[in-house]
Order: structure tokens, then C-alpha cells, then sequence
């Protein structure tokens, strides 16, 4: 079955460069140096940039996965607050964690079941501990541009991200997982 990869974000130029875009952006970046429109590493794939407000994700790529077996092979790809800049997560089956974007998805899928890979965008202490920002500052935060130091960083992301993509389409799940989960 073919694979579907969404990049989540927020339309408009006034969101480009926020950590709240940088799903859908790692993932044109890869498309592109991937020379991809219906190809990643190899394999056919359908990319979707869902050209709507994070929070209402679902509606676009519900048009795209229109069954419980066509999300299992669903990859969305977004950031994500618990876990700091440079440090990628796969996951599937999970909820939504709070991230509005993922509880669209979930709720015009009608199912858990579909393949996350969530990046980082949180400041950590020297030692590594993630530094969630304070609740009332969230949206800010996310709305926020990466700073240049964060940026540098994100190159790392994208070739992280990159590989963890190869490894799912080419060798399954359970081996990107341990690829990601444990970098």
C-alpha cells in the first residue's frame, strides 16, 4: 500500500521559519532535495501540505486517507513541545498529547492508528532537560521564528528526519522507530 506523508504547518509567509511550521517545512526541504512530487527514497508516496490552519489538518488529509487500513500507512509529520530542538520522536497509535493539529487529524481519521514523527522545538538546559515554556506562553512560543543558533540545529533535524523517512518506507515501522527513538 502506498504511503502518505503530511507536513503539518500554518499557511501564510507570516508562518514561515515558526516552530510551528517546521513539519511542513523539514518536509518540503526533503521533497525537494529528494526531487520528489510521488517519490521519496524509491518509493511512491503522495506528499500533502494541508493548506489550512494547523488545527483544522484533518479535513484535507481525511480526502486523501479514507480508510482505518490507508491511515496505518500515514505519516504526519510535526513539532512537537515535549521534546527539545534536535531530538525527533516516531511514534503510532498515540494520542494526540495536547497537539491540536494531531487531534484534527485523529478526529476526521476516527483513529489513532497512523505513524508521527514529532520534532522538537523546545529549549533544554545545558544537561539536556527539556525547558517547556510556561502555559501562557505557549502559543507565542510556537508562533515564534527559530532563532539563528536553532536553525543551525535544524539542519541536523532535517537529515534525522530524513533518514527515519528512508528507513520506514524502505525497511518498516519497527525499524524506524528504533532508528529515531534511540538517536
Amino acid at each position: 500500500m502506498q504511503w502518505t506523508v503530511a507536513g503539518l504547518g500554518n499557511p501564510g509567509d507570516e508562518y514561515v521559519g515558526t516552530r510551528h511550521n517546521v513539519g511542513r517545512e523539514l518536509l518540503q526541504a526533503i521533497s525537494k532535495k529528494a526531487d520528489a512530487k510521488n517519490k521519496l527514497f524509491g518509493k511512491k508516496v503522495m506528499l500533502i501540505y494541508p493548506d489550512v490552519y494547523m488545527n483544522n489538518s484533518g479535513g484535507p488529509i481525511k480526502k486523501a486517507v479514507t480508510s482505518k487500513k490507508a491511515a496505518e500507512h500515514l505519516v504526519v509529520v510535526h513539532d512537537e513541545l515535549d521534546l527539545p530542538l534536535g531530538k525527533i520522536k516516531i511514534s503510532f497509535g498515540s494520542s494526540a498529547g495536547g497537539h491540536n493539529g494531531v487531534k484534527s487529524v485523529q478526529k476526521a481519521l476516527k483513529t489513532l492508528d497512523f505513524v508521527r514523527i514529532r520534532i522538537g522545538i523546545s529549549n533544554a538546559t545545558p544537561s539536556g532537560k527539556l525547558k517547556r515554556p510556561a502555559p501562557e506562553k505557549i502559543v507565542d512560543f510556537v508562533l515564534g521564528k527559530f532563532k539563528p543558533p536553532e536553525k543551525e540545529k535544524l539542519k541536523k533535524v532535517q537529515k534525522l528526519v530524513s533518514e527515519a523517512l528512508e528507513i520506514l518506507l524502505i525497511d518498516g515501522l519497527p525499524a524506524a522507530m528504533t532508528y529515531a527513538n534511540t538517536k
